[in-house]
């Protein structure tokens, strides 16, 4: 028998991390290729790994709500064939002949994470990375001494002084290389427009964290920005469901006075976005109040009709289809910043995003190329990404590459707010309630079905006068709902 160990493999596209939500195995179970044997929870979502063999169960690494790195062992597996002995095998030989020729040390070593599929490990590759430890502490920790099942973990060198980051190398030698940072990282200092060699690292070794770039961006704002900034209690609200409570927060104890819940997974992610957008994109939000009473009409006879039988059909359906309707009268809202090359990107088509609560907070996914579905179609994609964010089975990929977002704040009594842009998207819509009011028809005062919508846009990309037409266009459309046909 051999021991066969299953690293976290890397589940997102640059993800460095993932919470381990829950076992599904237990020492001494029988496992098989593909058996899903674990839940793990990303800063994107909930993801089921399989493992890629055939075995019994010999050790779980890590307990329940731990947060693991990509590439640790997570599982050990007793298995009847040979290969999964001789990474530790070669470890153990590697051990006294680092002892014996230091000289040897000064070679970074070909590791770190490395992208792979979901469920089969980590794959070796030649690429190499630049140590984050140095050799010595390295070679303080012998890998024969460490135990099949347990991963070898070098004992954390000291910090590297900021005037030295990105430049030091296992061999001493000072070159002009880029700073330390995960790829995540950089990706936030890139949206930001911050210079990473710039950044004054706080993490083990020299390297860069979020909370690094987050104080440089804060630290270059000029002094009038902060007044744009919407503030955060208007955060964009979920679409589907009221939020659920977080499973970290347990009743509290009839004599407790705080009840204090961990950041992490989704909701942490969602905080340093909105932050980040919120310090980057000079945001301007727009309101209009109209009359929705023929939209209301609209949507009950649609119910009625046998041709969408079967079909969800709420004012969101019309209202998102009024939105395309607008964006393909005003093509120039619906477009991204890039900072680094310094470059407005028109985008010709659009990924609707619709803000939606979900248990593990909230999450943005989105109807890939809504501008070409029909209504029907865009009523079936509206309650699927419904379903799947309610079930937290939204996938990275279904998060990834919006365009413009709308918020549904209505659905809690809410008439209105100023939503903070989902990051690299133009704008956000936000819908609020539906209501009864006295509104001036025809001469006369009556009750009539009113709103009001909130736009919030990066005044980089849309000025007011074209941030102002393109509100005006959906009012325009929810006011007389037959320009979905005449306007299309």
């Amino acid at each position: 028998m051999t021991i066969r160990e299953f690293k976290m493999p890397d589940v997102g596209e640059g993800l460095t991390e993932a919470e381990i939500l829950k076992w599904y195995v237990q020492p001494g179970d029988t496992v098989t290729d593909g058996q899903v044997v674990c839940e793990v929870e990303t800063a994107k979502a909930a993801v089921e790994l399989p493992i890629p063999f055939d075995g019994v169960v010999h050790a779980l690494l890590f307990e329940e709500g731990v947060t693991v790195d990509v590439g640790q062992v997570i599982i050990s597996v007793e298995t009847a064939g040979a290969g999964g002995a001789e990474a530790p095998a070669a470890a153990a030989a590697a051990a006294p002949a680092a002892q014996a020729a230091p000289e040897a040390a000064e070679e970074p070593a070909p590791e770190g994470r490395q992208p792979v599929l979901v469920g089969y490990g980590v794959s070796q590759s030649s690429t190499k990375r630049r140590p984050r430890k140095a050799p010595v502490a390295a070679a303080a920790a012998p890998a024969a001494a460490a135990p099949v099942a347990a991963p070898v973990v070098p004992a954390p060198a000291a910090p590297v002084p900021a005037a030295q980051n990105g430049t030091a190398h296992a061999n001493g030698a000072a070159t002009a290389d880029r700073p330390l940072a995960k790829p995540p990282v950089r990706k936030l200092a890139k949206d930001l427009g911050i210079d990473l060699a710039s950044v004054v690292p706080t993490g083990d070794g020299g390297v860069v964290t979020r909370e690094d770039v987050h104080a440089a961006a804060a630290a270059a704002l000029p002094p009038q920005a902060p007044v744009q900034v919407p503030a955060p209690a208007a955060a964009p609200e979920p679409v589907p469901a009221p939020v659920a409570a977080p499973a970290e927060a347990a009743a509290p104890a009839p004599s407790a006075r705080e009840t204090r819940i961990p950041v992490k997974g989704v909701r942490k992610v969602t905080a340093q976005a909105m932050v980040g957008s919120a310090f980057t994109a000079p945001h301007v939000t727009e309101f209009i109040t109209l009359d929705v009473t023929r939209t209301m009409k609209l949507v009950q006879e649609l119910k009625e009709d046998p041709d969408l039988a079967g079909l969800r059909i709420n004012p969101l359906l019309l209202i998102a289809k009024a939105v395309l309707v607008a964006i393909r009268r005003n093509p120039d809202v619906n477009a991204s910043w890039d900072e680094a090359a310094q470059e407005i990107v028109l985008k010709h088509y659009v990924n609707l995003g619709i803000a939606a609560a979900t248990p593990r907070g909230l999450i943005v996914p989105n109807i890939k190329d809504a501008h070409a579905k029909t209504l029907a179609e865009l009523s079936t994609s509206l309650s699927d990404l419904v379903g799947t964010a309610r079930e937290g089975k939204t996938s990275p990929a279904d998060m990834q590459n919006g365009t413009i977002t709308i918020t549904n704040v209505g659905v809690f009594g809410v008439d209105t707010g100023t939503p903070i842009l989902n990051p690299g998207e133009s704008a956000i819509l936000a819908v609020g309630a539906i209501k009864l009011q006295p509104w001036v028809h025809k001469g006369k005062v009556k009750p009539r079905q009113v709103t009001t919508l909130a736009l919030s846009f990066d005044h980089r990309l849309i000025d007011g006068e074209l941030g102002s037409k393109f509100l005006a266009d959906i009012a325009a459309v929810l006011e007389h709902p037959r320009r979905l046909v005449t306007w299309s």
